[in-house]
């Protein structure tokens, strides 16, 4: 069985653009940020993860089934049920469900899309970044932000 970091070299190897300018990308041109699996316990890491970015300027957009308000943010049921654009989906979900909503990022018109820490789908990857979406996996947006990136209205 291979490891998540060989499936995620794996995706890259075939001369796309690599991680770091994806991440970088990502973090720098999206600023409306659709958290799946976002839910109002400040105990789960989406919590966390949405906190951070809304402090380095992001619009964070809570996504879960109960379509809780978190950090003072209305949350929706579905991506489909969000009435404004979107530039990132963040998901916070196992890698067996991900791809769904990788799909559902598609059909709504974001740029990219976010899979966080050990989430993993590479058919995923593929349908995603053939539709023209830049796509990271297995990275925190918390973790890979670094001091050099500017906040919404720089």
């Amino acid at each position: 069985m291979r490891t998540v970091a060989a499936a995620v070299r794996e995706v890259h190897a075939g001369g796309m653009e690599s991680w770091g300018e994806s991440v970088h990308w990502i973090l720098e041109n999206c600023q409306t940020w659709a958290i799946v699996g976002l839910a109002d316990n400040p105990s789960r890491a989406a919590h966390g993860v949405a906190r951070f970015l809304q402090r380095h300027g992001k619009r964070i957009v809570p996504v879960h089934p109960r379509a809780e308000t978190v950090h003072g943010e209305p949350g929706y049921a579905s991506l489909s049920d969000i009435p404004f654009g979107v530039d990132c989906v963040d998901v916070f979900r196992r890698s067996s469900e991900a791809g769904a909503f990788a799909d559902e990022a598609v059909a709504i018109g974001a740029k990219a899309v976010w899979f966080q820490l050990d989430v993993v789908d590479t058919d995923a990857f593929a349908r995603v970044t053939s539709a023209g979406l830049r796509m990271v996996m297995d990275r925190c947006p918390a973790i890979e932000w670094h001091p050099g990136l500017p906040p919404i209205g720089r």
